[in-house]
């Protein structure tokens, strides 16, 4: 008698997909892009976008500080404060200009003011007007090369200089009254670090 084994059915293979439909397809597509640009795409964005910002920040700087000469415009509070130089109100033709080294630290201030502000100014480095004299150029000529200054012009020419103990800044004003209803000051207050 032959037996017969019984029938093995067929191991099952790997179930079929249907078809994937090719609008499926292309939104699947389309999400991952979406989501490779949002994950990549943003981060470098932004890194160009701040290097821009930095790179405008340090040439702004880099303007200010490589500067020769006076520029229009008053001093920094800070600078006003270290170097006690207070330009009065009213005032206008203000310029300034800083420099700095290991020896010194200069700050050149130049403003046009009435006679109110004129006193006003020198109160406030502690002097009065009767102590300017007559013909004293009392910025020297290595500061008048810096700033530009040229004190041979026509003019009524006054100065004086207010020496003080360190750490206090000394200042070298000269002030041109040839306009003495608005008068032309000039000041070089330089500290020793």
């Amino acid at each position: 008698m032959t037996t017969s084994l019984p029938r093995q059915a067929a191991p099952p293979g790997p179930a079929r997909r249907p078809p994937e439909n090719p609008r499926h397809k292309a939104k699947r597509r389309a999400l991952t892009l979406l989501i490779i640009v949002l994950l990549i795409g943003v981060p470098a964005g932004y890194l160009v976008i701040s290097a821009n910002q930095s790179r405008n920040s340090g040439k702004d700087k880099e303007a200010k500080y490589s500067a020769t000469g006076l520029t229009a415009g008053s001093p920094s509070k800070v600078q006003r404060r270290l170097y006690q130089v207070n330009v009065p109100h009213p005032a206008d033709r203000i310029a300034s200009y800083e420099t700095n080294n290991w020896k010194t630290s200069r700050l050149y201030v130049q403003f046009r003011t009435n006679q109110a502000g004129l006193d006003s100014f020198l109160q406030s480095i502690g002097s009065r007007r009767d102590e300017l004299r007559k013909g004293d150029i009392a910025v020297g000529a290595r500061d008048r090369k810096v700033s530009g200054w040229n004190f041979g012009g026509p003019g009524s020419w006054f100065g004086l200089t207010r020496t003080q103990k360190n750490p206090a800044p000394t200042q070298d004003v000269v002030v041109n009254m040839a306009d003495p209803t608005y008068p032309m000051v000039y000041v070089v207050s330089r500290t020793v670090p």
